[in-house]
């Protein structure tokens, strides 16, 4: 059956430092692909071939296209929380009845889980954030555990508090 959440969370990966260097880098290479193959000027002291460029810019391209497309939702309802991570998980649910910790915490993303994405950590667990520092901590039937990243620290607070007794 399919309950209508009482929690949806949308995230992107949003670092505008991490868009700019990839977009920089795909530029230095287009100018050097113009450059070499319609002014048939060697990019560089010691050009690449053009085949060797083209698959630079494609592959950057490809990074770009990758990061624009990775969203991560967030859905609690009174089954759970589910969280999708395209395109990492297609889909997971935890129930509530194996939930064995709930809290909102602030967390430091570099150095309990060297960044940010689909990390895991020995000492800490799995972690899906996109950005910030604050996540919802679950502990799964007393052992896994699991952070969730959120925009939203307050408004997913007051739903949990609904949820987890």
């Amino acid at each position: 059956m399919n309950l209508k959440p009482s929690f949806t969370e949308k995230q992107r990966f949003n670092q505008w430092w991490l868009k700019l260097i990839l977009f920089a880098c795909l530029g230095i290479f287009l100018f050097g692909l113009v450059q070499q193959l319609v002014f048939n000027i060697p990019f560089g002291n010691n050009p690449v071939s053009n085949s060797f460029l083209i698959i630079l810019c494609l592959l950057f391209a490809l990074l770009i296209w990758g990061m624009l497309s990775l969203n991560m939702i967030t859905e609690i309802n009174e089954n759970g929380i589910t969280v999708k991570f395209f395109p990492f998980i297609k889909k997971e649910t935890i129930a509530w009845n194996t939930i064995t910790q709930c809290f909102v915490r602030t967390y430091l993303p570099i150095k309990e889980y060297g960044g940010w994405g689909y990390r895991q950590s020995f000492s800490n667990g799995k972690a899906y954030n996109v950005s910030g520092n604050q996540g919802l901590q679950l502990e799964i039937n007393g052992k896994k555990k699991l952070l969730i990243g959120t925009q939203k620290s307050e408004e997913i607070q007051k739903v949990i508090n609904q949820y987890f007794k």
